[in-house]
């Protein structure tokens, strides 16, 4: 004989009983609700990663700029609404690269719905989430993006499980109490082809993985509750915004909308070619790896004024040239580098893209 079955007593008894479906009670969710279609899910939580000086940060504020604006991205529809873009790690050359939106891209810059905290934050924190959640109490948001989760992360160690699932659950809470989606840009390990680096408490807890390659092609290698878009590619094209107090030029770039045939580097010559020759031999007598976020895995870098040294015991100029004109051929120089997608800097140090390139 079966036992009597147990009355159904507990308040949360009767909240699951409520939600129990039958069978055919099930009906298919058709509408869902998305910020970008097909990339990002509304109120949800993504994670954009790939090796240093990819364009991540130039991909994901373009990405940004067009949510803000209400305007549609590659072809798709996004859902306008305010955005705020945590630099944790810019400083302020990451105004720069607005400013260079602003002026090649005004149509998506007509408006208040994009603001800025060039500021390092610490989500593993109650005190900063809470105080992120509080930013802007009268304007409800759309995107909230944390660049870059190491900066982010404050004395939590990006490889333990634990430390990252607090992380996860911080920003779940920025998540469900400002009703935004919540973006982080992330590195690559030594291993690009393994994803992010760190715990995977993060890949399992995101509802969107986007990487970008080194040649800059982007790819979703998850999607919860999407299907799998195709990849897109993007290129950078250079802004300049003024110049110094040394009359030199200050640039910064923008994203532009690329085929998988395009972002495949340009081949050099003339001048140019003498300028990625002479980096190739100051990385070969002073070239150093170095640690750091700041640079590339593993990769040789120099100091630029030792670049410029061989630069200019190469011949690019006449050796009795003006100091201006020495100074201004490197800087055509220079930017012939990275228009070219062959060098990357940061600071003082300077690098090449292709591994192929650096001296053995």
């Amino acid at each position: 004989m079966l036992p009597e079955p147990v009355p159904f007593a507990s308040e949360r008894t009767i909240e699951l009983r409520d939600r129990l479906k039958n069978l055919n009670q099930i009906t298919p969710v058709l509408d869902h609700p998305q910020l970008v279609k097909g990339w990002l899910t509304a109120n949800g939580l993504s994670v954009v990663y790939g090796p240093s000086n990819c364009g991540k940060t130039f991909f994901v504020s373009d990405l940004a700029m067009h949510v803000a604006a209400g305007r549609p991205w590659r072809g798709r529809r996004v859902a306008k609404g305010n955005v705020v873009y945590i630099a944790a790690e810019g400083g302020r050359v990451i105004e720069n690269r607005f400013e260079a939106m602003r002026q090649a891209k005004p149509e998506l810059c007509n408006h208040s719905r994009f603001h800025l905290l060039p500021s390092a934050v610490d989500l593993s924190s109650v005190e900063d989430v809470t105080a992120i959640c509080q930013l802007l109490p009268d304007c409800p948001l759309a995107l909230v993006v944390v660049d870059t989760l190491a900066r982010s992360i404050g004395e939590g160690d990006e490889n333990s499980a634990r430390d990252m699932s607090v992380f996860v659950q911080n920003l779940d809470q920025i998540r469900e109490r400002t009703c935004a989606h919540v973006l982080v840009i992330h590195h690559t390990g030594k291993d690009a082809d393994r994803g992010a680096r760190g715990s995977s408490a993060l890949r399992a807890a995101v509802d969107t993985e986007i990487a970008i390659s080194a040649d800059r092609a982007v790819t979703a290698p998850k999607q919860r509750d999407l299907a799998t878009p195709e990849p897109v590619f993007f290129d950078l094209e250079q802004v300049v915004l003024g110049v110094d107090g040394d009359d030199e030029q200050v640039t910064s770039a923008i994203v532009v909308e690329a085929d998988a045939t395009s972002t495949k580097r340009k081949k050099l010559t003339g001048r140019n070619e003498v300028a990625l020759n002479a980096l190739v031999e100051a990385l070969r007598k002073d070239g150093k790896r170095r640690t750091g976020d700041d640079f590339p895995e593993g990769r040789l870098t120099v100091e630029v004024s030792k670049w410029r040294k061989e630069v200019h015991l190469a011949g690019l100029v006449d050796p009795d040239a003006t100091t201006s004109t020495k100074s201004k051929a490197f800087t055509r120089a220079r930017e012939a580098l990275l228009d070219a997608d062959l060098a990357r800097f940061h600071g003082d140090f300077v690098w090449l893209v292709s591994r192929e390139l650096e001296p053995s």
